[in-house]
């Protein structure tokens, strides 16, 4: 079946950097964009960025633009996201999840169908 799993999560001081791992089961990886989600305390869920995997086109929400990376490596099925420079509002539960539709990207949340159980980012002094 078809499983979304994170890890890297932590607490890392402002300006600190983390890399968050995605692991996909279940599908073929090449098919579908991934993406990066996050939710803040009493905030909605918010697409951070997504990769579609076939051909490596990425975006990324203005708020973490020049500071995260989304990239993939098909040859260990794996998908990652490099955050640098990481500032306090960045801290959330970060989720990984697979695009509804193949080969195409979301800007919301309601694009992705299958989800992973989240990591938790915080960006504390």
């Amino acid at each position: 079946q078809v499983q979304l799993v994170e890890s890297g999560g932590g607490l890392v001081r402002p300006g600190g950097s983390l890399r968050l791992s995605c692991a996909p089961s279940g599908f073929t990886l090449n098919y579908y964009a991934i993406g990066w989600v996050r939710q803040a305390p009493g905030k909605e869920r918010e697409v951070v960025s997504c990769i579609v995997s076939s051909d490596g086109t990425t975006n990324y929400t203005d708020s973490v633009k020049g500071r995260f990376t989304i990239y993939r490596d098909i040859t260990k099925n794996m998908v990652y996201l490099q955050m640098n420079s990481l500032k306090p509002e960045d801290t959330a539960v970060y989720y990984c999840a697979r695009s509804g539709v193949p080969y195409r990207c979301s800007g919301s949340p309601v694009g992705y169908d299958y989800w992973g159980q989240g990591t938790q980012v915080t960006v504390s002094s």
